[in-house]
C-alpha cells in the first residue's frame, strides 16, 4: 500500500511539538506493514538547508498565487516530499510564528497551498507515483481532504489525525476566494464554521476516518469541557473516530545507546544513573545531595499546568524536593519560575529555551518528571520518562491517564504500577501527587520496582502502527 503523508513539520527537520514525532516515526513504523510512505511537508529554511541531492518531482507554476515546486529526498529513513515555495515558507521565524511571536497573517494561504499540493499528487499528478490513501495532520494539512472531495479526480480514502483541538486554523469567511474552493464548499458540512471558515472543521467533515492520539481523548472531545466547540461535529462522526495511542522511537529514545547520555544504563543498572543526575544538578545549579530531583520538561503554558507548578513550587521544595525545569513560552510564567529558582538556589533551577539534548539528560537523570497538564491529547514526555526509568507524576487526562498506571495499592501490590496520577489539576492536587512520591522515593526498594516496571512498558510505535495498518486496509481498495 501507499500511503501520502502530508504535515506541517516533521522530526527530525523540523520540530515544535508532539505532532512532528508523530509525522517521523509513524512512516518507519508502518514499513513491516508492506505500507510505504511518502510525506509532504513545507519547505522551511532549516529544512531546505538539512536536505541533500533532491530530486524535482513536480513543478506549480500558480499554487493560489506563487510558484512551488515539489522536491524528493531520502532523510533518516524517511521519503520526504519538500514543497519548496520560497514565498510562503522561506522566513526568519518559526514554521506558524514571525520573530515576535506573532501569527504569519497569511498561514491561512500557507497552509492551504500545503493541502492543495497534497491533494493534487493524491490526484495523480505526480509522475508515476500516486497512493492508495492520505493521511493528514491537524489543521495545517486539514484541508487536503477539502481538496480532494472537490477536485474531479476519483477521491482516494483519507485519514485525518487530531493531535490536539485547540489548535484549529480559524479564520474570517473573507478569504475564501483565495482558497479556491468551488462556492457550494462554502456550507456547514465542509469548511463553513459560524459564518468564518475552519479547517480542521473542514477536514473533520470530509476525512473518512478520524484519529486521535489516545483512547482517553477520543472520548473527551465528545465532550463540551475539551471538544473546543467541534465536539457536534466530531459526535456526527463518531462511527469513524478512533483512538490510537501514540508511541516513540525506541532506538532514538533507548537509555543504554542514546549519545547524548553520559552514563548508559538498563533496568538492571539502574544505579549508573547516579552519574546523569549529578550532571543535571551542575548544570541546573542544583545541590549534589539525596533529595529527589523533579523535572518538568515543557512548553510554559496554561495548558501544560504550568501556572500550578508556579503556584506549588515553595511548597515542593519545602517539603523536601529539588526542581529542574526546561522549556519555554509565556512570558509571565517564565518569569514566575525564574523568581521561585531565585528564591530558592541550590532547590530549583530554570532554562529557558528549547535544549533536546538536555531533555534527554534529563529523562535519564532525574528522579520524577511532572506533567500536570489540563488537557494532553497524548503527551510523549511521560514515555520518555517511562523508557528512562524518570517517573511520571501525570494529570489523570487524555493519553496521560492511558499509559501511565497509577501507583495505588493493588498496582503496587501487583507490581503494575509505573507511576502517580493525580486529579483535579490544582495546587493541592498536585501537591498531593508530590507527597505521595516522595512516601514512595523514601523505600527505595518500592521506588526502584516503579523505575523497572515503567522501563518494561510498551512504548514503541508496534501495537500502534498495527492499528493504523489495519485502519488502512479498512479504508483502501481491495488488493491495495
Amino acid at each position: 500500500m501507499k500511503v501520502l503523508s502530508v504535515s506541517s513539520e516533521v522530526f527530525p527537520l523540523v520540530k515544535t511539538g508532539g505532532l512532528a514525532d508523530v509525522a517521523g516515526a509513524l512512516p518507519i513504523a508502518l514499513e513491516r506493514f508492506g505500507i510505504e510512505t511518502k510525506t509532504l511537508m513545507p519547505g522551511y529554511p532549516a529544512v531546505m538547508r538539512a536536505i541533500r541531492n533532491p530530486v524535482v518531482r513536480l513543478q506549480f507554476d500558480d499554487l493560489l498565487g506563487e510558484p512551488a515546486t515539489v522536491l524528493e529526498v531520502k532523510h533518516d529513513g524517511l521519503d520526504i516530499l519538500v514543497l519548496d515555495a520560497p514565498a510562503y515558507y522561506d522566513r526568519s521565524g518559526g514554521p506558524y510564528l514571525d520573530a515576535t511571536g506573532k501569527d504569519y497573517p497569511d498561514n491561512w494561504r500557507r497552509f492551504a497551498a500545503l493541502s492543495l499540493a497534497g491533494a493534487e499528487i493524491a490526484a495523480g499528478l505526480m509522475p508515476d507515483w500516486r497512493p492508495d490513501l492520505v493521511h493528514t495532520h491537524d489543521w495545517q494539512s486539514a484541508m487536503t481532504s477539502v481538496y480532494m472531495r472537490y477536485n474531479p479526480t476519483p477521491e482516494l480514502p483519507s485519514v485525518l489525525t487530531i493531535h490536539n483541538i485547540a489548535f484549529q486554523g480559524q479564520f474570517g469567511a473573507d478569504i475564501f476566494p483565495g482558497l479556491r474552493l468551488p462556492p457550494h464548499a462554502f456550507a456547514t458540512e465542509s469548511i463553513e464554521y459560524y459564518g468564518n471558515i475552519g479547517f480542521l472543521k473542514g477536514g473533520l467533515q470530509t476525512a473518512h476516518a478520524i484519529t486521535t492520539v489516545s483512547p482517553s481523548y477520543a472520548g473527551e472531545i465528545l465532550t463540551t469541557e475539551f471538544g473546543m466547540g467541534l465536539q457536534g461535529v466530531i459526535a456526527s462522526r463518531i462511527d469513524s473516530l478512533h483512538g490510537i495511542v501514540n508511541g516513540i522511537d525506541t532506538d532514538v529514545w533507548n537509555p543504554s545507546t542514546d549519545p547524548v547520555v553520559h552514563t548508559h544504563y538498563n533496568s538492571s543498572t539502574l544505579k549508573s544513573r547516579v552519574e546523569n543526575r549529578s550532571s543535571i544538578a551542575e548544570f541546573f545549579g542544583l545541590h549534589h545531595d539525596n533529595a529527589p530531583i523533579f523535572c518538568i520538561i515543557s512548553r510554559l503554558t496554561w495548558q501544560k499546568g504550568m501556572d500550578v507548578i508556579a503556584a506549588t513550587a515553595d511548597q515542593i521544595v519545602d517539603m523536601g524536593g529539588k526542581l529542574a525545569i526546561l522549556g519555554s513560552g509565556d512570558a509571565a510564567l517564565e518569569g514566575a519560575l525564574l523568581a521561585a529558582a531565585a528564591r530558592h538556589p541550590g532547590r530549583i533551577g530554570v532554562s529557558i529555551g528549547y535544549n533536546e539534548p538536555m531533555s534527554h539528560l534529563m529523562q535519564a537523570g532525574c528522579d520524577a518528571i511532572i506533567i500536570p497538564s489540563r488537557f494532553e491529547p497524548c503527551g510523549l514526555t511521560q514515555l520518555y520518562g517511562l523508557r528512562y526509568g524518570c517517573v511520571p507524576i501525570v494529570a489523570r487526562t487524555g493519553g496521560l491517564n492511558d499509559t501511565v498506571i497509577d501507583a495505588n495499592h493493588a498496582a503496587l501490590a501487583a507490581k503494575a504500577a509505573t507511576g502517580i496520577q493525580f486529579s483535579p489539576v490544582t495546587p493541592s492536587g498536585l501537591l498531593q501527587a508530590v507527597r505521595r512520591a516522595l512516601h514512595l522515593y523514601a523505600d527505595q526498594k518500592v521506588w526502584t520496582q516503579l523505575q523497572k516496571q515503567g522501563m518494561k512498558s510498551d512504548v514503541s510505535w508496534e501495537k500502534s502502527a498495527e492499528r493504523y495498518a489495519a485502519l488502512y486496509s479498512s479504508l483502501a481498495p481491495k488488493g491495495k
